[in-house]
């Protein structure tokens, strides 16, 4: 007689986990954002201060998370900060399926929290982009808010809409976009008030310290800011900056929407199908309605704000799954043929961007080239990580190459590119790194780094990264300068 053996829940997400992203592990160019959050947080463990000595317009709370892993330097910092990647994924998958069992789809939970850690494969969500550590505390947070079995009192609902909020206001200081996400909870929050007899005094006098505690963090940021004589210039990075930028042409824009929705096609067409399995338990049945809310408000979200690069679907993977638990539990084999698909997909996905993309051997073989030294790297186009490899240091605050260089960009990072590339080119920076021509590039500041290259520079190396290739130039004997650390 066989004995049946009962593997955990847990255990099964954790070992898909590292299956699913074992092919990422220490490589440090998966992304150019990840790249860059690591080196600016390891330039901000150097004292750097963002947005003042480093220009980007992410909330300091990402870098603030990054900086952990970056202060141990590269290598070590690239296996710390995508372990705490892959523990906050796993950690999203189990609350998943407590959501998804929760709403009454229990058979179908392990399989929603299996796409949870698979679908991001798809999606550019195989390192550490933002949303793969703050769909953690979004996922939390619905916890909190979701409609419960047992009734609880006023003073434990108020304690628990309160931690939600504060889940959401860190998570605004790692992206401003789960603004709407959190909206949604908070607007929950005040219904499920007004549904129990809450009138609009109390609603009102309920919506003050929700607002306030999800605000909180951000505006403690701007205040010591402020405090620093910082504040215009942490406003308009953070804010107005975002109003100034141009949008990519509208083709390409369509394009990026059709790739997105086709990736999440499948996910979103099971939640729609399972809003015919809900549960007739009226506690079931009202989580299994906050799940489909919070999968609208989500989809809102990423529609609203344009461009759709795949990474900005990640957002959606939580909510979506948990809704998908529905069919995914009374189509047993159709979601084990759909989850060995994905799974299979996102490995082909992953081998394919690491050869166009670039192997570590490869960035490890350019770092050695240009090594370390007093003497300053400026990176006009190709891996921020260069800066983090090498420990030189930067002659510009704006290290990621596309604010100076991308049309988009142009009028939108407070300062000139073409006055403040000849800053650069006057400080002489030792090494400068220029990779080919890019889709989107302001031909003229390509055009004028080329013409000092050419006249202040000597070729020292061309190496290949993935389909690209790196120009390594490093200055004339007779007008090398070397720049201390700022």
């Amino acid at each position: 007689m066989t004995r049946s053996i009962n593997v955990p829940r847990w255990l099964i997400l954790l070992l898909v986990a590292f299956a699913a992203r074992a092919i990422t592990f220490g490589n440090p160019i998966l992304h150019v954002d990840e790249e860059f959050y690591f080196t600016a947080a390891r330039m901000m463990t150097q004292g750097a201060i963002p947005y003042v000595d480093i220009w980007d317009r992410k909330p300091i709370g990402l870098f603030l998370l990054y900086a952990p892993a970056a202060s141990l330097g590269y290598p070590a910092g690239i296996w710390v900060y995508q372990a705490l990647a892959l523990i906050c994924l796993f950690a999203t998958a189990l609350l998943t399926v407590r959501l998804a069992t929760r709403a009454g789809w229990e058979t179908g939970a392990t399989a929603a929290g299996i796409a949870v850690i698979l679908w991001p494969n798809l999606l550019d969500g195989q390192g550490g982009q933002a949303p793969v550590f703050y769909n953690l505390l979004m996922i939390a947070a619905a916890t909190l808010v979701a409609p419960r079995s047992v009734e609880t009192s006023a003073a434990r609902r108020l304690a628990q809409g309160c931690a939600a909020m504060a889940l959401v206001g860190i998570t605004l200081q790692i992206k401003y976009s789960a603004v709407f996400e959190g909206a949604f909870f908070g607007l929950w929050l005040l219904w499920r008030e007004w549904r129990d007899g809450a009138r609009l005094p109390r609603l009102a006098l309920l919506a003050v310290p929700l607002a306030g505690i999800a605000l909180a963090p951000t505006l403690l940021a701007w205040a010591i800011y402020a405090g620093m004589g910082e504040g215009e210039t942490w406003l308009y990075a953070n804010f107005r900056s975002i109003l100034d930028r141009q949008s990519d042409p509208l083709p390409s824009q369509l394009g990026n929407l059709a790739i997105l929705v086709l990736i999440l096609s499948p996910l979103a067409a099971m939640a729609m199908r399972a809003r015919r399995r809900r549960s007739d338990a009226a506690t079931q049945r009202a989580m299994a309605n906050f799940l489909f809310a919070w999968a609208a408000a989500s989809l809102f979200g990423v529609a609203i704000f344009g461009a759709w690069f795949n990474h900005y679907g990640l957002p959606l993977i939580p909510p979506l799954a948990a809704c998908a638990a529905g069919v995914l539990g009374t189509h047993r084999r159709f979601a084990a043929i759909v989850l060995t698909l994905v799974f299979i997909g996102g490995q082909v996905t992953l081998l394919v961007k690491r050869l166009e993309r670039g192997t570590p051997a490869q960035v490890a073989a350019i770092a050695r080239a240009i090594g370390p030294g007093a003497g300053c790297l400026h990176v006009y186009s190709g891996t921020t990580m260069l800066y983090a490899m090498t420990g030189r240091c930067a002659v510009t605050r704006w290290i990621f190459p596309s604010h100076l260089s991308r049309d988009r960009e142009a009028g939108a990072v407070g300062a000139d590119a073409a006055a403040e590339l000849q800053r650069i080119l006057h400080r002489r920076p030792q090494w400068v790194v220029v990779r080919g021509p890019y889709r989107g590039e302001i031909p003229a500041i390509r055009a004028q780094m080329v013409a000092a290259l050419s006249r202040d520079y000597v070729m020292a190396g061309d190496m290949p990264l993935g389909r690209d290739r790196y120009a390594l130039w490093r200055a004339r004997a007779s007008s090398r300068a070397t720049i201390s650390r700022e």
